[in-house]
């Protein structure tokens, strides 16, 4: 699908204000697949994204959908590099040349320990879910700093004291996105922020609604194949519904991120306040990227995912990386908030 198509699609959250959108749909496209080409794309596009927060987020958040729409291995290396610097810019602290990753998810059985000892901090112990670990040069590493705190830590990967752990992703969906553990023996680590910062930080919310962004853009280059089928031959009436229907499913996804990324702008989305904006969009938008997998599989049949490398790839994509969304228990957390509130929200 050529870029001007591409970019009027997504017109939304700011994209008619973004330079060179089409070029950037184009060069994720180009590293389709490709971890290694993807992580030279994050350090590219990080010279000119803009940081959320600062009256650009909607731009910022066109360019993840945009290289979601092309690519979900791309996006999936991009949105934590541009993140992590996010983060790093939040703390005050200049980022290291190279590529970045971002390691704070917590697992069952595993724990990453953060040790202060004559001035210097060292991270013991095995984190999950670590995306390209192996490939990445430096990540923001949350641990544990003890009394239920804590914090993140910025690391040099390459370092003999931390330890990918290989032959442990077997994803179909994001295969080239190793996401496995990785062990930390004594690492070297410098503080990002205080204990607890890093959740309690404005930008904690933001880049959760940054990786909706991702979703929405990835569901947009799904449902642009149910729409290339409807094009190719006469459609009936049960395609012109499913055609609809993920137009309104999409449409209401991009409604969210537009209208979130301006309460973002202008100081509304920060405490409490960002917290619920954030399990509301990613709930919308989550919600709308699984309609949008059904939608196509009833719309084509097996044919395409069977037979097509580049549309059985993104949708195996979408799925894994949706799961990022924690479904009816992000949803319970949202009713949670909103009973904190005290008000009726609506």
């Amino acid at each position: 699908m050529d870029s001007t198509t591409f970019s009027s699609a997504n017109r939304g959250f700011g994209a008619r204000g973004v330079p060179g959108l089409p070029d950037v749909h184009r060069k994720a496209a180009a590293a389709a697949g490709s971890a290694a080409d993807s992580l030279a794309l994050a350090q590219e596009l990080s010279q000119d994204a803009p940081f959320p927060g600062q009256g650009r987020t909607g731009q910022l958040w066109s360019i993840l959908a945009t290289v979601a729409a092309a690519d979900l291995t791309a996006a999936r290396s991009v949105e934590p590099h541009l993140d992590a610097l996010a983060i790093l810019e939040q703390a005050g602290i200049a980022a290291s040349p190279g590529s970045w990753g971002v390691f704070a998810a917590e697992g069952p059985g595993m724990a990453l320990d953060a040790d202060q000892s004559a001035g210097s901090w060292k991270l013991t112990g095995r984190k999950p879910w670590c995306s390209l670990a192996a490939g990445l040069d430096h990540a923001v590493v949350t641990a544990h700093t003890g009394d239920g705190r804590r914090r993140a830590f910025a690391v040099d990967l390459r370092q003999p004291a931390v330890e990918p752990l290989p032959g442990r992703w077997v994803s179909r969906g994001l295969a080239n996105v190793d996401s496995g553990p990785v062990d930390f023996h004594g690492a070297a680590a410098s503080p990002v922020g205080a204990d607890n910062w890093y959740l309690d930080r404005p930008g904690f919310a933001w880049g959760g609604m940054g990786v909706a962004a991702c979703w929405y853009g990835g569901a947009a280059g799904v449902a642009r194949r149910l729409y290339a089928s409807a094009a190719e031959r006469k459609p009936d009436q049960i395609a012109l519904m499913l055609l609809g229907k993920a137009d309104a499913r999409l449409q209401a996804a991009r409604a969210v991120l537009d209208f979130a990324a301006g309460e973002v702008d202008a100081g509304r989305a920060e405490g409490v306040d960002g917290a619920v904006l954030a399990h509301r969009v990613r709930s919308v938008v989550a919600d709308a990227a699984e309609d949008i997998l059904a939608l196509t599989d009833h719309g084509l049949g097996p044919g395409p995912l069977a037979l097509e490398e580049d549309h059985a790839r993104r949708t195996a994509d979408l799925r894994i990386y949706l799961r990022q969304h924690h479904a009816e228990r992000d949803f319970a957390a949202l009713g949670r908030a909103l009973l904190q509130g005290g008000d009726a929200p609506w």
